[in-house]
C-alpha cells in the first residue's frame, strides 16, 4: 500500500488549542489530519502537549478553542501505563470492554481467544498483571483496545517504558496487527526511529505551548521489514524529523 493513497479524514483538527484553569495555552492552533488507515506519529520535546491532544481526540478533554472532529465512535486508547486490573487474568482484562458492552459470552470469548493469537500471548490467558513481563503486559492493555475493532487508535507512548529489544518486537507486532487491520492511528512518542519507522508522517510540535512546527513525510512503502531501521534512507528520514525537532527545542 502506498503511503500517499488518498482517503477520508478520520480525525481533523483545527485551530485546536487548550488552556488550564485560564492559564497560558499548553497547546495552541493545532492543525492536523489523518486519514483513514493512516498512521500518524506525534514527537515534541516534554510538556509541549502531546497528550493534551491525545485526550482531547479521545473526548477526554475539551478543546478551549477550535474544533476537533473524529469520524468515528469506534475508538482504542492506549495509554502509557498498561492499567490493567490486577485482579483479572489476562482473558479477563481483554475481555473487559466486551463485557462492558453486554456482548453475550460465546461473542466475548470468541474475539478474546483470536485477539489472543493476533498479540501472542498463548499460553498465558490465565495469568494475572503481576505475573507478566513489562512487554507482556503491554501485549495485554493493546488487545484490551483491540477486541473492539477501533477505527481509530490513540498511543499515548505505550512503549516508552520498555527496554529497546523489546521495543523494537513490540513495533514489529504492532505494524503486523496495522496490516491487518488497517485503522487510523495517532502515536505519541519520543523515539525518532520509532515514529519513522511505524509511521506514513511524522508531526513535530513546538515546545510550550505545542502546535505544529512541520509534517515530515515517511516515503516508505507497508508492509515494512525491521531491517529498514540500517538503511541510509531510514536514517535519512529520521534526520529530517531531528532537525526539525531540534529547531523548536533549542
Amino acid at each position: 500500500m502506498a503511503v500517499n493513497e488518498p482517503r477520508e479524514p478520520m480525525l481533523s483538527l483545527r485551530g485546536l488549542s487548550k488552556s488550564f484553569d485560564a492559564s497560558a495555552d499548553v497547546v495552541n492552533n493545532i492543525n492536523l489530519e489523518i486519514a483513514e488507515g493512516e498512521f500518524v506519529s506525534l514527537v515534541g520535546s516534554s510538556g509541549c502537549g502531546k497528550s493534551t491532544v491525545l485526550r482531547i481526540a479521545a473526548g477526554l478533554e475539551t478543546a478551549t478553542h477550535g474544533t476537533c472532529e473524529v469520524k468515528t465512535s469506534n475508538i482504542g486508547f492506549v495509554f502509557q501505563d498498561p492499567t490493567l486490573l490486577p485482579w483479572r487474568t489476562v482473558k479477563r482484562n481483554i475481555d473487559l470492554l466486551l463485557e462492558l458492552h453486554d456482548l453475550p459470552k460465546n461473542e466475548r470469548d470468541q474475539r478474546t481467544s483470536e485477539i489472543i493469537s493476533v498479540v501472542g500471548l498463548e499460553g498465558s490467558e490465565h495469568k494475572y498483571p503481576r505475573q507478566l513481563s513489562g512487554g507482556m503486559r503491554m501485549r495485554t492493555s493493546l488487545a484490551r483496545s483491540l477486541v473492539t475493532a477501533p477505527e481509530l487508535f490513540l498511543f499515548d507512548e505505550p512503549f516508552g517504558a520498555l527496554d529497546e529489544l523489546t521495543r523494537e518486537r513490540l513495533n514489529d507486532e504492532l505494524l503486523a496487527i496495522y496490516a491487518r487491520r488497517r485503522f487510523a492511528a495517532l502515536f505519541v512518542t519520543h523515539s525518532i526511529a520509532e515514529a519513522v519507522y511505524l509511521s506514513a508522517r511524522v508531526a513535530v510540535m513546538t515546545s510550550q505551548p505545542g502546535s505544529i512546527a512541520a509534517i515530515v513525510d515517511v516515503p516508505f512503502e507497508y508492509p515494512r521489514d525491521h531491517s529498514i531501521r540500517y538503511t541510509p534512507e531510514f536514517a535519512a528520514v529520521c534526520g529530517q524529523v531531528s532537525s526539525a525537532l531540534r529547531l523548536e527545542v533549542a
